[in-house]
């Protein structure tokens, strides 16, 4: 009986399996389990949950659970009601930034590997210059693109001419690149930001890039675009309705992933210091740290302030990258959790030695 209770004051903390890194937690009782095992009744008497956007965090899953705190590995929330942990006193935290400098990878490499002239001679459009976009900004006028910025909230808040329209853009870019989360109410709605309407507008049949959330684009409409000639390439790793993706998109797409443009190793250890500390902490153990197989610490690399062109195309390949849904003969909803799930983190880009 004695063990019994000192067992039930013990926080128990059910952790996503393949959020990676994550070893023992001192003080704590911690499961793993995969993301399809998040039931009800599994979390009922937990305390906290590490997750990623593969496991739904609302009243289906919470209700009558002990959860206090969850911590998702991941920059976006829109997999979490936030609303629902509000008003149940639970506690919720995200990993902002943790994969900005991978998804800015993952952007960029596309964009050298899709160009046929020097890349200073195109014009890039930003949507959303937050964690990722900022870095995708400082990067691509590293490189001498003309860039051109969209964020009504950042313009609103900060003000300055330095902004243009989506509308604008998509009249005046030659690769218009998406880093928004995804919202659908109010006046900056990002669900179908890009649409019918807005790709009509395209005048240089621009390149575009999906590395967000998967239905900040209207998929059918961007294939219709695609056949009309609206848009020149399309480099699309967040898709509607995930896994089981628009079939017509995969093959029109030049570069096409699953859902993993944020994931290099220094962004997964991120991610996970951000999700530890903030369950240890919230929970009062003492804080842990990643570590690897042999529980050794893990640190993440720095990030590159300054990137060329060579370490970027030193650093990753996305055409070649194994984990490409283009390479399936046939593709299911099974083969793209698998990819996603089995890809072979990458490192980020070393900083360039400028003399």
């Amino acid at each position: 009986m004695e063990t019994e209770l000192l067992t039930r004051r013990e926080p128990l903390i059910l952790v996503e399996d393949k959020v990676p890194y994550i070893g023992s937690i001192a003080g704590a009782r911690v499961i793993k389990l995969p993301a399809g095992e998040f039931t009800r009744e599994n979390v009922r008497e937990a305390d906290a949950l590490i997750v990623r956007t593969r496991t739904r965090c609302d009243a289906t899953l919470l209700d009558a659970t002990n959860v206090k705190v969850i911590a998702t590995a991941t920059i976006g929330t829109d997999h979490i009601d936030l609303n629902y942990c509000a008003t149940h006193g639970i506690q919720v935290f995200n990993a902002p930034g943790c994969n900005a400098q991978a998804v800015a990878q993952y952007v960029m490499c596309s964009i050298i590997t899709l160009m046929n002239r020097p890349v200073g001679q195109h014009t890039l459009a930003i949507v959303g210059v937050g964690h990722v976009g900022t870095i995708v900004e400082r990067w691509a006028r590293a490189l001498d693109m003309k860039v051109l910025r969209v964020d009504p909230p950042r313009q609103r808040a900060e003000g300055g001419d330095d902004w243009t329209t989506l509308d604008q853009a998509m009249a005046e870019a030659d690769i218009i690149t998406f880093h928004t989360p995804l919202t659908r109410e109010g006046d900056d709605a990002t669900y179908h930001l890009l649409d019918s309407r807005r790709l009509a507008l395209a005048r240089r049949a621009p390149i575009i890039i999906n590395a967000a959330r998967g239905e900040v684009v209207d998929n059918t409409a961007l294939v219709m675009a695609r056949r009309q000639g609206l848009v020149s390439h399309l480099v699309i790793d967040c898709w509607e309705n995930e896994p089981d993706i628009n079939r017509d998109l995969l093959t029109l797409s030049d570069i096409a992933t699953p859902h993993i443009a944020g994931y290099s190793r220094s962004g997964k250890i991120r991610a996970t210091v951000a999700a530890l500390r903030a369950v240890c902490n919230s929970l009062d153990l003492p804080i842990t740290h990643p570590v690897d197989s042999n529980g050794h610490r893990l640190t993440p690399e720095h990030h590159a302030d300054t990137v060329s062109i060579s370490t970027l195309k030193d650093s990753y390949n996305p055409i070649e990258d194994k984990a490409s849904l283009k390479m399936m003969t046939t593709f299911t909803p099974t083969l793209f959790e698998r990819a996603r799930n089995t890809y072979d983190l990458r490192p980020e880009p070393r900083q360039a030695i400028i003399d």
